[in-house]
């Protein structure tokens, strides 16, 4: 990875060649082991490095680093995202994150279609959607690393067209798969994200370590952690800096079930320290567990938002009923006003209106006195799964269909 000064239109300068993690918020040096130089840019940062005691738990913590960095040489910081941005709509207000009516075309596909949200501080935002949906296109505009077609996009209340590189500062990220230098061990890699953050003295990466269950794997080569690890190692370094805003794509993905837990409760304490999040997830019973507030994105467009609270009121509900006489039961409820549906497999009928919902069993006694008592009464609840679904595809009668059986 190298850092230089880039001029549109120079060789080399295409997001093809380049990359688009290499446009966003470590727009600072880059480092490279070993250095190598892309066509078209200046040299880059160099750096040596001195072994040092092996890194294992004292009394004062979790050790010292196995490596030292040491600065030969540096190049001017590249300069922070330039994105074709207009200001906030008079009367929004100063939020952690806005993002107002952005559009993100490419050629004649558009990726992302007049998305606005808008994040208060303190808070957990999830947009969620299936794969292609355009949760990660948002991110990537929301971090500098694309350009957005029209729309506008304010950190903490500063515009980020022409924001300088300190904006940064404030910003964790992890976008997709994480990414670490593959022969540094863990904690060599995080001193490594300490020094391109500028962050004084070695405590930033042992604490980090700490707060993610990493010491264990502390002296592992980058390359030789599961997948779940890797994704704790991108989280550190996202967390190394105790950012102000945190934008995570996907954190739990390869995460073992109590790897989930831990990171919704470290997410949920860094949100009631004051940190705003805002992450992509495609599994809304995750979200709703963790989430403030949900939107839900289809097809590059905000097809609903809502607060994880109004979910219960959200999920549909009906009442299934078995009998030996399904359809004298299913004659029965008609005539008392009810609107029954038949399964497709004539094993139960189903009633959705509030009434019958509310009083169960004034069904259960209009069927033991019309002579068709019933063999089975039960609520039904749709899971969230099922209710994401419901959304996405409500303009399809042919999947919403297939969503309900």
């Amino acid at each position: 990875m190298v850092g230089g000064n880039r001029q549109q239109g120079e060789p080399g300068s295409s997001e093809q060649d380049l990359g688009e993690h290499r446009r966003g918020p470590f727009s600072g040096q880059r480092l490279s082991i070993p250095p190598t130089r892309l066509p078209g840019t200046p040299e880059p940062t160099r750096y040596r490095t001195t072994p040092r005691q092996p890194y294992a738990k004292s009394g004062r913590g979790l050790g010292t680093a196995s490596v030292t960095l040491h600065v030969l040489e540096r190049r001017e910081a590249w300069s922070a995202p330039n994105l074709l941005c207009s200001g906030w709509e008079p009367g929004m207000g100063t939020a952690a994150i806005e993002i107002g009516d952005l559009v993100k075309c490419y050629g004649p596909v558009r990726a992302v279609d007049g998305i606005t949200v808008r994040v208060a501080a303190g808070e957990i935002y999830a947009l969620l959607g299936l794969n292609g949906a355009g949760k990660t296109t948002t991110i990537r505009v929301l971090l500098g690393m694309i350009a957005p077609t029209t729309g506008t996009v304010h950190l903490l209340g500063r515009p980020l067209r022409g924001a300088d590189a300190s904006i940064w500062a404030e910003v964790g990220f992890l976008v997709e798969t994480p990414a670490a230098y593959p022969e540094l061990t863990v904690v060599q890699n995080l001193r490594v994200a300490a020094r391109l953050r500028h962050l004084p003295g070695h405590n930033h990466a042992d604490e980090v370590i700490d707060r993610l269950g990493l010491a264990p794997y502390a002296n592992r080569r980058a390359r030789t952690l599961s997948l779940g690890n890797q994704q704790r190692l991108g989280l550190a370094k996202a967390l190394i800096h105790r950012p102000r805003v945190l934008i995570l794509d996907e954190p739990a993905n390869g995460l073992d079930p109590a790897g989930v837990v831990e990171i919704r409760h470290l997410l949920q304490h860094l949100a009631a320290e004051g940190t705003t999040v805002l992450l992509s997830s495609h599994i809304l019973a995750e979200v709703a567990r963790l989430a403030t507030r949900i939107g839900v994105i289809h097809q590059g467009r905000m097809i609903t938002e809502l607060a994880t609270t109004e979910l219960t009121t959200r999920i549909q509900q009906r009442l299934a009923v078995a009998s030996r006489d399904l359809a004298g039961a299913a004659h029965a409820l008609r005539v008392a006003g009810h609107h029954p549906i038949i399964d497709s497999d004539g094993a139960h009928l189903h009633v959705t209106d509030r009434r019958a919902l509310e009083q169960p069993d004034q069904i259960a006694t209009l069927l033991v006195h019309a002579g068709h008592p019933p063999t089975r009464l039960d609520i039904e609840q749709e899971d969230l799964e099922a209710y994401f679904l419901r959304l996405v595809h409500q303009q399809d009668p042919a999947q919403q269909e297939e969503i309900g059986r």
